[in-house]
């Protein structure tokens, strides 16, 4: 396969929001021969990177994967070893894609177990959590992003941050749940 090819392939998504057509392909790759651009496709097609919809080609999330080249270790240095499969960062992330959306976070009350003012955060559509879940919630017809907590005793629910300068948010009329957080993105500049 022509990693080198795929990769310009992915740029042109990138940058024109499409795919390439094969005469374009033809061009981005310096060929001469359609022949050599239908070859090129069929293989990918065949690897699972793209895919024809009403004879049409069209990216599989596969398309959109990154290359999984093993494992590395964090404490003592030692040599990666490089095994090349490839992972999609939404077969990963996303358990159910259908009832998931993102946001971005903002304010520092979770920072202590490491979601921190900008990221990312994936929320999973739901309406039940458990305890120690942190979930989207409206208390009190405010929105906030928490850790879910029962009052042991009284069975009661109420929301608390992960960074000491906050209290615990009881609600006064109505706690609901509207999704629990599954991933957190964080970009290093």
């Amino acid at each position: 396969m022509r990693e080198d090819l795929l990769n310009i392939v992915k740029s042109f998504f990138r940058k024109n929001k499409r795919l390439p057509s094969y005469s374009e392909m033809l061009s981005l790759f310096g060929f001469s021969s359609k022949n050599s651009v239908f070859k090129i496709v069929r293989n990918w097609i065949k690897a699972g990177f793209l895919k024809k919809e009403n004879s049409k080609l069209a990216p599989t999330t596969k398309f959109f994967s990154l290359p999984l080249l093993g494992f590395v270790r964090a404490g003592f240095p030692i040599l990666a070893e490089e095994n090349k499969n490839y992972l999609s960062l939404d077969e990963y992330l996303i358990e159910n894609p259908e009832a998931s959306f993102l946001l971005k976070v903002n304010g520092d009350s979770l920072a202590g177990i490491g979601i921190f003012e900008g990221d990312i955060v994936i929320i999973e559509r739901k309406t039940n959590a458990s305890p120690g879940d942190v979930v989207l919630a409206q208390i009190d017809k405010e929105w906030t992003l928490k850790i879910l907590r029962k009052e042991r005793g009284f069975g009661r629910t109420f929301l608390v941050a992960a960074n000491p300068r906050y209290p615990p948010l009881y609600p006064r009329f109505e706690l609901q749940i509207y999704g629990v957080v599954k991933a957190v993105i964080r970009k290093f500049n």
